[in-house]
């Protein structure tokens, strides 16, 4: 039997190949609302994190993702990220 590919996506930050269910997405739509993704199926241009305090720590730090999605990024963006993070954690 076939083995099923398993997508990948690249990590904005550490520029790590990862498996697309181990990122967390995030996305700007066309009216440019940025907005955490946790289905990875919503419209717009995305950009991936991955799981780990840290390089959410460095994101936010370094601006790197509202650079990546062309847009101004809410700090309330990051604590969501961090919740998600420490419910991975548990």
């Amino acid at each position: 039997m076939k083995k099923k590919k398993v997508p990948e996506r690249k990590c904005i930050v550490t520029n790590e190949m990862k498996p697309k269910k181990d990122l967390i997405r995030i996305v700007r739509n066309k009216e440019g609302d940025v907005f955490v993704d946790p289905t990875g199926k919503k419209n717009g241009r995305g950009a991936y994190l991955s799981s780990d305090r840290n390089v959410i720590e460095k994101a936010r730090k370094t601006g790197i993702l509202s650079r990546q999605l062309n847009a101004e990024i809410d700090m309330t963006i990051f604590d969501e990220l961090m919740k998600i993070v420490e419910n991975d954690e548990k």
